[in-house]
């Protein structure tokens, strides 16, 4: 199995996946193994449904269960160079609608977050859409805060893309990053290392415990009410995807479900 892995690694790299694709795939292709094995399963077709139909059992979510489809298949194709077609389809998404916050509600959250970093990073996520792992990886060149923009690098997909600033952080900004050099870290741990993302979404369930709201939310929540809100600004949808750096219009067109005026019109017959 460990020459199966450190070639799966290598072929991964060489075709520069993300860090986090790359531990993905590799524990499942690692689990896919281990569990042909254990049942003793040869033909590879009833290997694969197996191994996802016990995903289904233990009830992961269908994003997980094609996750594990996609590493199984960059196994055998990839890899293995089988050119065998592997006949499954990916299991349906569930059509979620997006947890968003309100002003109030994002605004009780900063201020029941008592560390000034960490503030700032709510209040950051929130106005300019980021993901956690975009503000982890947030460096000081990043920001041009007279321009008032972030330039987001190789973010989700290994793409660029630039998104704006609040006037109201600029000062913040500016504090924080005050003698450090281009390449710094903008918010670094106490080690003047990264953050982890666990770091900064435990950070916020803990704020958000503080407050009043009922809502399932986590940090990635910001990121939707920055969409949610730009779109009943009046921003033209075209625009809003470009900011989030979705690659397709139809992912930013799920805010347009939550944000509906002519829905939020109507009066219940009650």
């Amino acid at each position: 199995m460990d020459n199966f892995l450190d070639k799966t690694e290598r072929i991964l790299r060489l075709r520069n996946y993300s860090p986090k694709t790359r531990k993905a795939y590799l524990l499942y292709i690692k689990e896919y193994i281990n569990f042909s094995k254990q049942n003793k399963i040869k033909d590879k077709q009833k290997a694969i449904e197996e191994f996802l139909l016990e995903k289904h059992k233990r009830k992961q979510s269908p994003q997980t269960i094609n996750l594990a489809l996609n590493a199984v298949k960059f196994l055998y194709s990839e890899v293995m160079a089988d050119t065998q077609r592997i006949n499954l389809k990916y299991a349906k998404r569930n059509k979620k609608l997006p947890i968003v916050l309100s002003h109030s509600e994002i605004e009780d959250i900063i201020v029941a977050t008592e560390n000034p970093k960490y503030r700032l990073i709510i209040a950051l996520g929130y106005a300019c859409g980021l993901r956690v792992s975009e503000v982890v990886n947030l460096r000081v060149k990043d920001l041009d805060i007279d321009e008032l923009v972030v330039h987001i690098k190789e973010a989700k997909g290994k793409k660029d893309r630039i998104t704006v600033l609040p006037e109201k952080l600029r000062n913040d900004l500016l504090n924080l990053v005050a003698g450090k050099n281009a390449d710094d870290i903008v918010f670094a741990s106490n080690r003047g290392g990264k953050l982890t993302t666990t770091a900064l979404q435990k950070m916020f369930r803990q704020s958000l415990a503080k407050t009043k709201i009922a809502k399932p939310a986590t940090f990635h929540s910001l990121r939707h009410s920055f969409a949610t809100h730009l779109l009943e600004n009046g921003v033209d949808i075209r625009y809003v995807q470009e900011l989030l750096g979705h690659a397709n219009i139809r992912t930013t067109q799920i805010y347009t479900q939550v944000t509906n005026p002519s829905l939020k019109k109507i009066k219940s017959p009650f």
